[in-house]
């Protein structure tokens, strides 16, 4: 005879194997399929703006000490002017075009993470290096945020941390 413990425990043990498939929620390499995913949707020309595009959307994703840096560098932009960051990092383009991408740990420590994105764009039209996108991880408050985003145009490094940091000097 069933009883309701039982039942319980039964409904526990099925649901098992679902709940082991899910990622953590702190799982940098999670969180990064989640974005690429969202940024691959249609024919990908949507781009990340939203991982970037207000307060709220920073707090979500981005470490507070970059937060608090990118709203630095925004204070100190000149009325009218575009903001330091005036492209979309996560797809390293002014024109976004992700078709699929691969996300790689490089390197995972308890409380920093280095991940590399390659994106492949429906027009192959980047050099290989342009491709590649990285991602600086530290833990905040038991998830993990991006604190910084890495990348190269037409051959030429590129950090936000760096860009941010650079436009307070001018």
């Amino acid at each position: 005879m069933l009883t309701r413990r039982s039942l319980i425990a039964a409904s526990l043990l099925a649901a098992a194997p679902a709940f082991a498939q899910a990622p953590a929620p702190s799982d940098p390499a999670a969180i990064l399929t989640a974005i690429y995913t969202r940024a691959a949707k249609g024919k990908g020309d949507g781009g990340a703006a939203f991982v970037t595009e207000n307060k709220a959307a920073k707090a979500k994703y981005l470490s507070k000490a970059l937060v608090a840096l990118w709203a630095k560098a925004d204070a100190h932009t000149p009325k009218g002017d575009v903001g330091p960051i005036d492209f979309d990092p996560v797809t390293n383009s002014q024109e976004p075009d992700v078709k699929s991408f691969k996300v790689v740990a490089e390197k995972t420590e308890a409380d920093k993470a280095k991940l590399a994105v390659t994106i492949t764009g429906h027009r192959n039209d980047r050099k290989p290096a342009d491709q590649v996108v990285r991602y600086d991880f530290v833990r905040e408050a038991g998830s993990r945020k991006i604190d910084d985003i890495k990348g190269s145009s037409d051959g030429e490094a590129w950090s936000i941390r760096k860009m941010l940091t650079d436009s307070l000097k001018t």
